[in-house]
C-alpha cells in the first residue's frame, strides 16, 4: 500500500477525464485506483487513448458504487449532464468525497437547472450540501468538504475577471456584457456536424445565443460576490482551435478610475492566489500563453471616454476550466498544497 489518496474517474474517456489522468499521474499524493467508463466497460483505456499505452495498463469499470467503494477515498464525475444527479448521492452516502466535473450540482435551484439543462435536477439538500469551487474566491468553502461542484469553463474565465470589480462596486452590475471564444475541445469528443474539421476550419460561430447553459451559473456567482441579483449579456463562439477560452468583458464605471487602478484592484484581490496572473498596462493575454497550464490570465483596460472597464481573461479550458481546477479543488478539500500536482509551465509554441 503506497498510503496515497485513492482516485476513481468516471467518465475516463472523454476529454476531461482523459486530461484529470494526465494530472493526477504527476499528483505526489494520489495514485488512480480505477478507471470507469459504462459504456466502455472491459476495454483497455489505451486503446481509445494510445498516447498513454504502457502508461495506463488498466481496462475499463462500469459503474459499480459497491466497488468504487473498496477501491477509493475520492471519485471525479467527468460525466454528460443528468450522470451525477444520480450518482453523486449515492457516493456520498458511500463514505466517498466527490468532486463532479459536470454542471448537475453548480446551480442552487433545480427549477433554473431543469431550464437551462433540460435535466431533472438533483436533490434540494444535495444541491444545498454541493461546495462550488471557485478555489480563488470560494477557496476557504472548500477545505474539508464532501461534495464539491467544479466550475464551468466558460464561468471560471468570466468570473475571474469580474469578481474583483462586482466585490468593490466598481462595476454597475446592471451593465455586465461578456463575449467568450472557445476551443472545440469544450464540446467533448462525441460528434457534431459543428465539430468537423471542414466546418469549423477557416470559420467562427457563434452558438447558443442568449440561451448558453452557463449563463446562470455565471449569474449566480457574480450575484453571491456583489450582494444582489446579476443578469448580463453572454455569447459564446467556436473557433477552429483545440484548446483555450478567451472572455473580454465590459461594465460600466460606477466612477471615474484609470488603468493602474483597477490593475491594482485586481493585483490585491489576486495576490497570493498563484494560478492568476494579471498582465501590465496595455498588454493583452493569449490562449496560447496558458495552454496545458492551470493559469487564468488577466489584462484590464479603462475607456475613459465611455467609462467602461474592458477585461479580457484567458484559460486552457480542459485544465483550469475542468480537470486542473479540479485537482486544485482537491488539494483544498485535503488541506494540501493549493498548487500540488500542477506545477505545469504552459506549453509553447
Amino acid at each position: 500500500m503506497s498510503g496515497k489518496l485513492r482516485a476513481a474517474i468516471v467518465g475516463s474517456t472523454g476529454y476531461g477525464g482523459v486530461e484529470l489522468i494526465r494530472l493526477l499521474l504527476q499528483h505526489p499524493e494520489v495514485d488512480i485506483a480505477s478507471v470507469i467508463s459504462s459504456s466502455n466497460a472491459g476495454a483497455l483505456y489505451a486503446e481509445g487513448y494510445p498516447h498513454l499505452s504502457e502508461i495506463i495498463t488498466d481496462r475499463l469499470e462500469a459503474i459499480d458504487v459497491e466497488a468504487m467503494k473498496g477501491k477509493a477515498d475520492v471519485v471525479f464525475l467527468a460525466t454528460p449532464h443528468g450522470v451525477s444527479t444520480e450518482l453523486s448521492p449515492k457516493l456520498v452516502e458511500a463514505g466517498l468525497k466527490v468532486i463532479d466535473v459536470s454542471g448537475d450540482l453548480r446551480l442552487k435551484r433545480g427549477d433554473v437547472y431543469e431550464k437551462w439543462y433540460k435535466h431533472k435536477p438533483a436533490d434540494p439538500a444535495y444541491l444545498e450540501r454541493a461546495v462550488y469551487g471557485l478555489c480563488e474566491v470560494f477557496g476557504s468553502d472548500v477545505l474539508g468538504a464532501d461534495l464539491i461542484a467544479n466550475p464551468g469553463c466558460f464561468p471560471t474565465a468570466t468570473a475571474l475577471g469580474l469578481v474583483p470589480l462586482l466585490a468593490e462596486g466598481w462595476i454597475d452590475a446592471e451593465t455586465i456584457v461578456s463575449d467568450a471564444k472557445t476551443g472545440v475541445s469544450g464540446a467533448g469528443r462525441g460528434l457534431g456536424l459543428s465539430y468537423h474539421y471542414s466546418e469549423i476550419n477557416e470559420n467562427t460561430l457563434a452558438y447558443k445565443v442568449n440561451r448558453h447553459q452557463h449563463t446562470p451559473e455565471i449569474e449566480q456567482t457574480l450575484s453571491r460576490v456583489a450582494g444582489q441579483q446579476v443578469t448580463m449579456t453572454f455569447t459564446t463562439h467556436l473557433l477552429p482551435m483545440t484548446r483555450g477560452i478567451l472572455v473580454t468583458s465590459y461594465a460600466k464605471l460606477t466612477q471615474k478610475r484609470t488603468d493602474e487602478e483597477v490593475l491594482d484592484l485586481f493585483r490585491n484581490y489576486y495576490e497570493g492566489r498563484r494560478f492568476v496572473r494579471i498582465r501590465p498596462a496595455g498588454k493583452w493575454p493569449a490562449t496560447k500563453e496558458v495552454l496545458g497550464s492551470n493559469y487564468c490570465d488577466i489584462g484590464v483596460s479603462v475607456d475613459e471616454r465611455t467609462n467602461r472597464v474592458t477585461v479580457i481573461s484567458v484559460i486552457d479550458n480542459l485544465v483550469k476550466g475542468a480537470a486542473g481546477q479540479a485537482v486544485q479543488n482537491l488539494n483544498l478539500m485535503m488541506g494540501w498544497d493549493e498548487g500540488l500536482g500542477l506545477a505545469f509551465t504552459p506549453v509553447y509554441p
